[in-house]
């Protein structure tokens, strides 16, 4: 029967095939038709602004081809495309892309496909780059995300620069070194100095033509013909004037020719009016006693040093030390127009001594160190520092320290630099020096020993803060931070300056020491001032001395009284004398720099039993001005500032505090020593 029908046999293989596969899913008809392979995506750290791309995999679960949609939430992520198909039993990529900002993100890529939804949580770092710049010319910088620095290269060569110097142009870098083609500055013209600085660039001077003999004819510099002559104007002095005769240049020839009666003769002064040619002399009014612009009561005698300044003064305000009155001894302060700032009474009621001022203070000296004060508000106490306290030099054992006027020096940043003796309690011979610079806070920076500067010896600051010392008869050196220590080493500008007094003064780059030597403050040759540079003798003053420019000033006293030296610091030469003083027993109470190469001096001397003062101007060897005050006052000291002195003095057992007004005549010069040393007050000379 069976082999009669064998279509039945198919048939029936045929379902039991089937039967054994009811298991497997139909084709095309599965549950899970993708996958993932990742469940996060991280982008890790991404330069702010740029983009970054990473891809997710996804994976066919069936024989059949599969759609799959994409889609992002949240976050600076998109993709590249919104749908992928994923090939059966295969897979396909999809990319992700995110667009870095500053700061951290998160998001989630969805995939979809079939009614089945897959997440993968995405998150990326954006980070701003610092902002980079080549530390020197020739190099490059970029900013490396790992480790998050800025690092430099080298830029390539040809690459353009600017030159350091202004002496060079059209730089270009050459193996990272900036090099640029010399800069012509001629200006092609014969009347002017060209020249290069390498900070400035071109700069250009007016030439200097040679000074004619004839003093009536001045050399100028003409564009076409170079330096040629030409007469002055006419009327130009050319030699002595007097009131019988003037020598005069007319049509450049000096004539000598009758002083027309009523010719000015002398400048009028703030006590005394101008001079008048009359019969062949010079008639000028009796002076009259100046007149304060204001008197103010100190209430109290001044407290000093000798030597040392008297008033102080800083912008707008003055400083005195004064004790007496219910008060006692206090540090005071006036305005520039009298009235009272503060009064600050010391906590110990003993007195004090003014050394110096600057903006971070009031320098003085208390009993057994230094003390600062403020410079506003009520003049409180910024710091005090024991000098006992100080490290002594070797060997100093129970030696005693002392400080004083000019040994006490300011620097730039307020900074205190002490010159520190050290002798026996007795007050013998000083044995010993130690230099201390003390920090605007009062703190100590830097102290150390210095050899051969003990007793009177002075310290001085220049402009840059470099320190000198010098030895009265002895030594000028420059003080130097020790190599690796917190001390000084002492380097020998001048191994001895002779018969000098106790002074040092410090300008442009110049130092004036003792009254006689001039040296540079880099060294060099020194230019001593003696016999026979025009000094014939006399004691030069401790203080004070004075240097402007080329020419420093210093007072001596001789046989016959006090004299006033202007010394060209150039040659040693006395350029002019004058007598200050005709008596011995006069006292130099202040001098100061005038405007114009002129010195005002306040002095005092006693004559019949009455002590007069006086303010006086000297100039070119010629008193130009000396004005009384008024009565018989006792100066203590003074200060000069812009066209006024104040002067401390005591009249009929009271002190006071005045100023006055020298008008035009007399404006403080600001430049020099010691106007720029910090010790802008006065020196009280001894008699």
């Amino acid at each position: 029967m069976l082999r009669s029908c064998p279509w039945f046999l198919l048939l029936v293989a045929l379902v039991l095939a089937g039967g054994c596969r009811r298991d497997e899913p139909p084709v095309g008809g599965t549950r899970e038709d993708f996958r993932v392979e990742q469940q996060v995506l991280d982008f890790g750290r991404v330069l702010e602004g740029d983009t970054a791309r990473r891809s997710v995999t996804v994976s066919g679960t069936g024989r059949a081809s599969v759609t799959v949609s994409a889609s992002v939430r949240g976050g600076p992520f998109t993709l590249a495309t919104t749908e992928v198909s994923v090939p059966g039993a295969g897979s396909a990529s999809l990319e992700v892309l995110f667009s870095a900002e500053n700061g951290s993100a998160e998001g989630s890529l969805v995939l979809s496909s079939g009614g089945r939804t897959q997440e993968v949580a995405l998150s990326g770092e954006g980070v701003r780059p610092l902002p980079c710049r080549p530390s020197v010319p020739c190099r490059q910088s970029h900013f490396e995300l790992e480790p998050g620095v800025c690092v430099e290269s080298v830029a390539p060569d040809g690459t353009a620069c600017i030159p350091e110097s202004r002496c060079q142009e059209n730089g270009r870098c050459e193996s990272g070194v900036c090099v640029g083609s010399p800069r012509s500055c001629d200006d092609d013209n014969p009347c002017t100095r060209d020249a290069c600085s390498p900070d400035q660039g071109c700069v250009t001077a007016p030439v200097a033509c040679p000074a004619p003999t004839n003093p009536c004819r001045a050399g100028v510099c003409e564009r076409e013909r170079g330096c040629t002559e030409v007469d002055v104007r006419d009327s130009t002095v050319c030699g002595k004037v007097d009131c019988v005769t003037a020598r005069l240049c007319f049509s450049g020839t000096c004539q000598e020719v009758p002083t027309p009666e009523g010719s000015l003769c002398a400048p009028a002064t703030p006590c005394q009016g101008a001079g008048l040619c009359r019969g062949g002399t010079c008639v000028r009014p009796e002076p009259e006693e100046l007149v304060p612009a204001f008197s103010q009561e100190l209430g109290g005698q001044p407290s000093s040093e000798p030597g040392g300044p008297v008033l102080l003064s800083h912008g707008e305000a003055l400083f005195a030390s004064v004790c007496g009155g219910d008060a006692g001894c206090r540090l005071v302060s006036y305005t520039s127009n009298g009235f009272l700032r503060f009064e600050m009474p010391y906590p110990d009621g003993e007195a004090r001594a003014l050394l110096a001022v600057s903006d971070a203070g009031v320098v003085l000296h208390e009993p057994g160190g230094l003390a600062s004060h403020a410079l506003t508000g009520t003049g409180t106490s910024l710091w005090r520092v024991p000098l006992g306290g100080l490290e002594p030099p070797p060997g100093a054992g129970s030696l005693v320290p002392s400080v004083g006027a000019g040994r006490i020096a300011l620097g730039l940043e307020g900074e205190v630099v002490s010159l520190v003796s050290w002798a026996p309690p007795d007050a013998g011979e000083a044995l010993g020096a130690t230099l201390v610079v003390l920090a605007p806070d009062g703190g100590v920076l830097r102290s150390g020993a210095v050899e051969g500067f003990a007793g009177d010896s002075r310290v001085a600051l220049d402009s840059s803060g470099e320190v000198f010392l010098f030895s009265p008869g002895g030594s000028l050196a420059r003080a130097e931070p020790e190599d690796g220590g917190v001390g000084f080493r002492t380097v020998p500008l001048l191994a001895e300056v002779p018969e000098s007094g106790a002074s040092l003064a410090v300008a442009g780059e110049r130092l004036f020491a003792g009254t006689r030597a001039f040296v540079d403050t880099d060294g060099g040759l020194p230019v001593t001032v003696g016999r026979d540079s025009g000094v014939d003798g006399g004691q030069p003053l401790d203080a004070p001395a004075l240097l402007l420019d080329d020419t420093g000033y210093a007072f001596a006293r001789e046989e016959e009284g006090l004299v006033l030296r202007a010394i060209d610091a150039r040659g040693g030469a006395v350029r002019w004398e004058t007598a200050v003083l005709p008596e011995r027993s006069g006292v130099l109470h202040e001098a100061s720099l005038v405007q114009g190469g002129a010195v005002s001096t306040v002095t005092s001397v006693l004559r019949g039993g009455e002590t007069r003062a006086h303010v006086q101007v000297f100039a070119e060897g010629q008193r130009l001005m000396m004005c009384p005050l008024r009565g018989t006052p006792r100066v203590a000291g003074a200060t000069y500032v812009g066209r006024f002195v104040y002067i401390a003095l005591e009249r009929s057992g009271t002190w006071w505090l005045e100023a006055f007004d020298l008008g035009a005549l007399v404006t403080t010069e600001t430049r020099g020593w010691p106007q720029g040393a910090g010790v802008s007050g006065s020196r009280r000379a001894r008699p």
